[in-house]
């Protein structure tokens, strides 16, 4: 059926180009037939016709070319003069060859006696040239305008992507095992330190205002994914005392940078639950971020028993969590997860350098 469906598209696509450039053909004989007339020459409609769709069928097979030259080579802003000279340069080429071809057609007419002579080739050449621009201005707006919608397309996905994100944080801080621990926690600091007790409590009531209140924003400032993420692992270090150290070693100068919204949590809450929760001593958690080369460079690194028989295979958070990179970045982004040298895990993450000031 798939099969089916995709031949059935493709004649339709054909016999709507096919159908075009007949109408043009159509259309333009009457301008045929008029040339001729005023330059003293009898030509009959089925003449004018037959002249007319012969030079437009023949910029039918050109305009596949011609098409994939706008597609291959855009005027985009960097490239703009370079991609314009070669235009010229080819335009000049293909102008001459439709009309060396539309010469050697017209000939073929005239022993047919359909047409009494043929125009001028520099007057041919000039309006061939000037029908090869037209294609390249057509073919240029229909690049610009596929990229936006693919554009469109992937800010869609992008939306979705992070409203799945911002109610996969909710999920997971609303999991009853953690909800649990934090209420159990609250309830035991209640005899001990009510202070604390109500600090949880806030820190909680945070954590939810944050993640609903994301406002649909794909990316946010490193500063604002840190504040997002100390709240968070405030409470894990009240649940886990002494047993979690956390280590932030944050370049000032990376603040700024905007990074996607809620990265961070599922690389922090993964590490926790499958790096430091498994040791029976005191584990240790590092977060880094650094500048080099144009890239922001964030790391989480834990101290815990390492990937399972070494498997680098990521779970579902983690394949969520490449696929919105992917949308986001394409091919200038590198996510990598590796054993660390003396045991736990290590995931580093490297985005392009951006700020809002920069924009």
């Amino acid at each position: 059926m798939q099969e089916e469906a995709i031949i059935s598209k493709g004649w339709i696509r054909w016999s709507l180009s096919a159908g075009a450039w007949t109408l043009l053909g159509v259309l333009f004989a009457s301008q045929v037939y008029m040339d001729y007339s005023y330059a003293g020459h009898a030509i009959t409609w089925g003449g004018a016709f037959a002249v007319a769709l012969a030079q437009w069928y023949l910029w039918a097979g050109l305009a596949v070319f011609i098409l994939w030259l706008t597609r291959r080579f855009p005027l985009e802003r960097r490239r703009w003069l370079r991609h314009l000279l070669l235009y010229l340069v080819v335009g000049v080429f293909i102008a001459m060859l439709k009309t060396a071809l539309d010469m050697f057609t017209l000939r073929g007419f005239v022993r047919m006696g359909l047409v009494p002579t043929v125009l001028s080739s520099p007057l041919m050449v000039y309006f061939n040239l000037l029908t090869y621009g037209a294609m390249v201005g057509v073919g240029n707006a229909l690049t610009y305008y596929r990229k936006y919608r693919e554009r469109e397309r992937r800010a869609a996905q992008l939306e979705t992507q992070l409203a799945q994100a911002q109610l996969q944080a909710l999920k997971m801080q609303l999991h009853p095992h953690f909800l649990f621990n934090t209420l159990h926690t609250i309830g035991m600091l209640n005899h001990t330190d009510v202070e604390k007790a109500n600090r949880v409590l806030v820190l909680l009531s945070d954590l939810l205002r944050l993640t609903l209140d994301g406002g649909g924003k794909q990316e946010v400032t490193l500063k604002q994914e840190l504040d997002f993420l100390e709240r968070y692992l405030e409470i894990e270090q009240v649940r886990f005392e002494d047993r979690l150290r956390v280590h932030l070693d944050i370049d000032p100068e990376t603040l700024d940078a905007n990074v996607p919204n809620l990265i961070l949590q599922p690389l922090v809450e993964n590490a926790i639950r499958h790096g430091i929760s498994k040791r029976a001593a005191a584990g240790r958690l590092d977060i880094q971020a650094w500048r080099a080369n144009g890239k922001l460079h964030l790391r989480v690194v834990d101290d815990g028993p390492g990937l399972p028989q070494g498997s680098l295979e990521p779970g579902i958070g983690l394949r969520n969590t490449m696929d919105r990179l992917t949308q986001l970045y394409g091919a200038s982004h590198v996510f990598r997860i590796e054993p660390g040298s003396n045991g736990g895990v290590v995931v580093t993450l490297i985005l392009p350098f951006r700020t809002d000031a920069a924009l």
